[in-house]
């Protein structure tokens, strides 16, 4: 691969996440700083395979810092997976020019971009993932908008919960990783808290914690069940069936990957976009961008996908204790 950048190409692929026009515009702009061309790639890999290519100029990524979403689209293309799919998808990039492109999502994404890499397309991932499962790094983009996003709505479910003396599920995002729910779960004081990664499916111990806080005194008892365990509802009638203590479930779903991202995100996603655009005009290829231990940093792609991450047993622990 050529280590001389003339055009760098920029797209945001699987699930959308507030901070992802932070580091639009950082990749951009950091990229003209350096005279090197920009193309914005709309709807992710599909809008790379329909050749949804457009030149991007500065005043294109100019008041888009705090809007959520993606500006540029995003979508799923699972025929990505497949291997002609990705050798036309490099052949298009030198038909337009682009010498490296800056992906901006998820483990998925991660694995388009390595495919890129494998057919002599310059790529750098950034992390942008309200989920948080993204082993390599500490910080993914969109977090810190989703939870509190998330814990202001519980705040408020929580208020009329108490109100009427009744329990609350609240559902969280969080397919495969349960760091939405710990998160909330801490910072909305929630009595119980389902994440995937750890929960039993003994739901008699949440009926006798239950019904031990109302001899206490409670007037209330929150639940944060992350989506990857879901059936919030269902669970909801057996435990009112259970204790007679009246039960509801609410589900906030997508509008934890909405609105305005916080400074954290908008911040954490500049630097790292600029990071992208900095590496890829130095000659690198196959990285991912990624905030560790107090440092923003790049690993291999390769070495990055076979990091494993799991529940911090010790928060764990004491989210359960507090």
């Amino acid at each position: 691969m050529s280590s001389e950048i003339r055009t760098i190409g920029v797209l945001t692929s699987g699930g959308d996440a507030p901070g992802m026009n932070a580091a639009i515009r950082a990749v951009a702009r950091e990229a003209m700083y350096h005279k090197v061309k920009v193309k914005g790639i709309k709807r992710g890999y599909r809008g790379l395979l329909n050749e949804e290519i457009f030149d991007m100029r500065s005043v294109d990524v100019s008041n888009i810092i705090q809007r959520g979403g993606t500006v540029l689209g995003t979508a799923r293309c699972t025929e990505f997976k497949e291997e002609e799919v990705q050798q036309k998808a490099a052949e298009i990039c030198r038909k337009h020019g682009i010498d490296g492109i800056v992906v901006i999502g998820g483990d998925g994404s991660y694995r388009g971009a390595q495919a890129l890499a494998r057919h002599g397309i310059n790529t750098i991932g950034l992390p942008g993932t309200i989920d948080l499962d993204i082993a390599c790094t500490d910080y993914t983009i969109g977090f810190d908008t989703a939870i509190n996003t998330a814990m202001d709505a519980i705040d408020k479910v929580k208020d009329t919960s108490s109100s009427h003396e009744r329990c609350s599920i609240i559902e969280v995002m969080g397919r495969h990783a349960g760091y939405i729910a710990l998160w909330c779960g801490i910072a909305n004081g929630a009595e119980d808290i389902l994440l995937p990664e750890k929960y039993d499916y003994d739901e008699q111990k949440i009926v006798d914690h239950m019904v031990l806080n109302r001899r206490l005194g409670k007037k209330h008892h929150l639940i944060i069940n992350a989506e990857g365990i879901g059936h919030s509802t269902s669970m909801a009638r057996r435990i009112e069936a259970a204790t007679g203590i009246e039960t509801r479930a609410t589900i906030l779903g997508y509008m934890q990957r909405g609105g305005s991202p916080t400074c954290t995100d908008r911040y954490y996603a500049s630097i790292m976009g600029a990071y992208a655009a900095d590496i890829l005009v130095a000659g690198k290829s196959n990285r991912v961008i990624c905030y560790k231990d107090g440092k923003f940093v790049d690993y291999d792609i390769e070495e990055a996908l076979s990091m494993t991450k799991s529940i911090p047993e010790y928060v764990y622990n004491v989210s359960q204790r507090i």
